[in-house]
């Protein structure tokens, strides 16, 4: 019996202090939401993308992984400078083409010899 009585009025103490505890600090209403947390060192706007910056690149985790619009804001970025590099690059292997070709036609110009001159 004594046993019981100590199990009540334990009980009746803690959620005594429970309710106190609720009670009381009710003036400072429920906790702000938290910032998200955004990528540290983002891709540089004002200047091409290099191997260093995409090393350096770290996503914020989230609840289900990372942040969708940030991978696809950094994928979306890489892909449009990989597609402008692979068309410059197009273009310079043209240009070398045809400097090669008029090169070879020179060539072919100066040592063909002249009408009536002899070899």
């Amino acid at each position: 019996m004594v046993m019981f009585l100590f199990l009540v009025i334990a009980l009746a103490v803690v959620v005594a202090g429970v309710t106190l505890a609720v009670v009381s600090g009710g003036d400072s209403g429920p906790l702000p939401d938290a910032e998200p947390e955004r990528v540290q060192d983002a891709l540089p706007p004002d200047r091409p993308v290099g191997r260093p910056d995409v090393e350096r690149l770290r996503f914020p985790l989230v609840l289900r992984g990372y942040r969708m619009a940030d991978v696809d804001d950094a994928l979306g970025r890489l892909g449009a400078e990989l597609a402008e590099r692979d068309a410059r690059i197009a273009d310079l292997e043209s240009a070398l083409a045809g400097a090669r070709s008029a090169a070879a036609h020179q060539r072919a110009v100066m040592d063909k010899p002249a009408p009536g001159e002899q070899r």
